[in-house]
């Protein structure tokens, strides 16, 4: 029994992927239901359980959205000015644009909030610490979404992170507009739909680069060169996935 769900598993992560081409076909609210359903089990520090899911499927609302987070685009390709030489090419705002994909398209949006109230159920040790405080927090709602993510992929639907909701400028708008209290915290937003697109093969470092065992860990752990290496070739698989879209 084992063994199979483990597969069941790992051939689920493994399919499992960030798609940014989305059908406008509508996502029936049941299987909505289903994606929160498998999100409320998430594990979460001390029982504290602090999301709130919030759906948006009127066009309204997602424009809202859209408009709300533009500027961010913008500001990601000012800051490009400073980036260092090793690292590549910058990004341009058209670069920027291909990142972000058509989730325009995508038919339904789910904001995940935390609500910081929750805490309140920590150990009197945990909440007097506040850098254990946020860990745990953040902890438990990224494990909610990344379950999220993986209910939408095994119900054969397309999924894309959307962390543009984050900023300072754009949580405070979407706040204001969804009437969430400002003290509440947006986590992340997944874009919902059918994919459009076939996802390329998947970036991803060897198993060895990364499993270390014992005490001499720190004698395997990557060098300067070896992680500048790894960051340019992510950069051109990452340039070189939104090219093969294209022609696509």
């Amino acid at each position: 029994m084992y063994p199979d769900d483990y597969d069941r598993l790992l051939n689920l992560v493994q399919k499992r992927r960030s798609i940014r081409r989305f059908k406008k076909d509508p996502v029936d609210p049941e299987i909505i239901e289903k994606i929160v359903e498998v999100a409320r089990w998430a594990p979460s520090g001390f029982a504290t359980q602090p999301w709130e899911f919030v759906v948006l499927s009127d066009r309204e609302h997602r424009q809202a959205i859209v408009d709300f987070t533009a500027p961010y685009w913008q500001a990601c390709v000012d800051m490009e000015k400073a980036r260092p030489r090793w690292q590549g090419k910058t990004w341009t705002l058209k670069g920027m644009s291909d990142q972000a994909g058509d989730y325009r398209d995508a038919p339904v949006y789910i904001l995940v909030f935390g609500d910081p109230r929750a805490l309140e159920a920590l150990p009197m040790g945990v909440q007097c610490d506040n850098h254990r405080r946020r860990l745990i927090y953040q902890s438990s709602l990224a494990g909610a979404f990344l379950y999220m993510h993986l209910a939408a992929t095994s119900l054969g639907l397309a999924s894309q992170w959307y962390s543009a909701v984050q900023t300072p400028y754009s949580s405070c708008l979407i706040k204001e507009y969804l009437g969430i209290p400002q003290n509440f915290d947006i986590y992340d937003m997944m874009v919902l739909g059918y994919p459009a697109a076939t996802p390329t093969k998947k970036f991803v470092r060897g198993r060895h680069e990364m499993l270390h065992w014992g005490r001499d860990a720190a004698s395997r752990l990557r060098g300067d060169d070896e992680v500048r290496d790894f960051v340019r070739r992510a950069r051109a698989w990452v340039t070189g996935m939104h090219a093969k879209k294209k022609e696509d």
